[in-house]
């Protein structure tokens, strides 16, 4: 059985390996990648606009936009009958973090933080 760590940091809460995990499944795909690129380079976008923009079927591409929006990567709201998408930046930029970056340095002997 694998013990999980928790992660504390000043400014942030407990966070467990695990959902780092999740988060980095989601983005260990190119499609993926390139969808968050496209989200990020346009903004807020409708699904039917990806699927012309990434050339994929809607039926993939909602396969991939549920994993990301599962990791809390993305965001979506629905107006009507379309959903439209976009980066979720609160996450980004803690997947980001020196928090993360923490977890693959080591401390410091001088008593700073590691980064």
């Amino acid at each position: 059985m694998i013990k999980e760590i928790p992660i504390t940091s000043v400014n942030e809460p407990i966070v467990s390996l695990k959902e780092y995990e999740s988060k980095f499944k989601a983005l260990a795909d190119e499609k993926r990648l390139q969808i968050m690129y496209e989200l990020t380079q346009r903004g807020n976008t409708c699904v039917c606009d990806l699927t012309e923009i990434v050339d994929m079927p809607q039926s993939k591409l909602s396969y991939h936009l549920k994993i990301l929006l599962d990791a809390g990567m993305i965001t979506k709201e629905t107006r009507g009958t379309w959903s439209y998408y976009e980066i979720n930046q609160t996450e980004v930029s803690r997947i980001l973090s020196e928090q993360l970056c923490c977890i693959f340095k080591p401390a410091r002997n001088d008593g700073k933080d590691c980064c």
